[in-house]
């Protein structure tokens, strides 16, 4: 077993923990942090005997992450998504580690919808630092769009991906739209307006459909460029409408 603990964030993620989870057993702690599950997401997690299952309220993805990390019981922390699965080749890749704490480790991720690669959009293999030492680093406290922070950070990149599939239908793209654009309206302190709405979802539709050449990826990716476009909307819509409450 691996002296690293391992947190995954979840709410009714019972479509795709049990991926997660199947590829975490070589791991000896495993927390599942839960806020507000109404499916299945914990019966699956305690069929896991190196799972512990703790629950809290939304206080943002990002002071989820280090509460999640304040349980752990080794200082290496492995942060993963309830969406990612961790590929065979990068357990094997962490296991052979010597690990420093001076460093954070990123890993590769491929991302997919409905089984296809997504290599437009903004949606191509991209880089996520998830292994990191709790006494020196930890995740911003964003509420939204997270990331593990430190002054002086040295990355050592990893070879190996984490695969990740975000959405399984337009109904999450839906959902996940709805709260991604009530969390960027609560903490930004930006100036909005229709206009400015209006154009930041032609800019997000155009980049990601064009520029990012989301185009190529068929269907797909004018589905995500379209969601993109959407958020972009009404982000800026509902920090209009707060700024003029």
């Amino acid at each position: 077993m691996l002296e690293i603990s391992v947190t995954v964030l979840t709410k009714n993620a019972s479509k795709s923990l049990r991926d997660t989870l199947e590829l975490l057993k070589d791991f000896s702690d495993v927390i599942i942090l839960d806020n507000g599950s109404t499916d299945n997401t914990l019966a699956i997690a305690e069929n896991y005997p190196n799972v512990r299952i703790f629950k809290h309220s939304f206080i943002g993805f990002g002071p989820l992450h280090n509460l999640a990390s304040s349980y752990a019981l080794y200082d290496w922390i492995f942060s993963i998504d309830s969406d990612e699965v961790l590929s065979q080749n990068l357990f094997e890749e962490i296991r052979t580690l010597h690990l420093d704490e001076k460093f954070v480790y990123s890993f590769p991720r491929k991302n997919f919808y409905k089984g296809q690669h997504i290599k437009g959009c903004g949606w191509g293999t991209n880089h996520v630092v998830r292994l990191f030492n709790r006494k020196i680093f930890s995740f911003s406290q964003d509420q939204v769009h997270e990331k593990v922070v430190a002054s002086q950070m040295s990355i050592i990149y990893l070879q190996n991906p984490l695969l990740h599939t975000p959405y399984h239908s337009i109904s999450e793209f839906l959902h996940k739209m709805q709260l991604y654009s009530d969390l960027f309206a609560e903490q930004s302190n930006q100036k909005s307006s229709p206009s400015k709405a209006l154009a930041h979802a032609f800019m997000a539709f155009f980049k990601s459909y064009i520029l990012k050449k989301g185009l190529f990826d068929g269907y797909a990716g004018f589905l995500i460029s379209a969601y993109n476009g959407h958020t972009a909307f009404y982000k800026y819509l509902k920090l209009y409408e707060k700024n003029a409450c």
